[in-house]
């Protein structure tokens, strides 16, 4: 089975706490770390040999995703990303921080 990308919206007025983002990684057995970015900061095209599963924390990144157009994610907003898939990001104007934990690939 050929996994997709899947953004998820926070869909509530209030940004999430940490403790909930942890919590919801933490309901799908995942265990996340914590990475920051300042303003404008740049990732280049690249891959991992895991299923990434990101969460926005606050702040603001977009995702530049194969040809795909760009994935714009804010505070809450969810990111999976399969296994070599390639992708860049820039950070938005007021930084990002992150939380972020890794799936790995199953041998199915």
């Amino acid at each position: 089975m050929q996994e997709t990308i899947r953004v998820t919206r926070w869909n509530t007025p209030q940004p999430p706490t940490s403790a909930e983002l942890e919590a919801a990684l933490a309901a799908e057995g995942l265990r996340g770390y914590y990475w920051s970015n300042a303003p404008g900061d740049r990732y280049a095209p690249h891959t991992h040999p895991y299923h990434k599963v990101l969460y926005v924390v606050s702040g603001s990144i977009t995702f530049f995703v194969d040809d795909r157009e760009a994935i714009e994610l804010g505070p809450g907003d969810r990111l999976d990303l399969p296994a070599g898939t390639v992708h860049s990001a820039v950070v938005g104007p007021h930084g990002v921080t992150c939380l972020e934990a890794h799936r790995p690939v199953s041998s199915s």
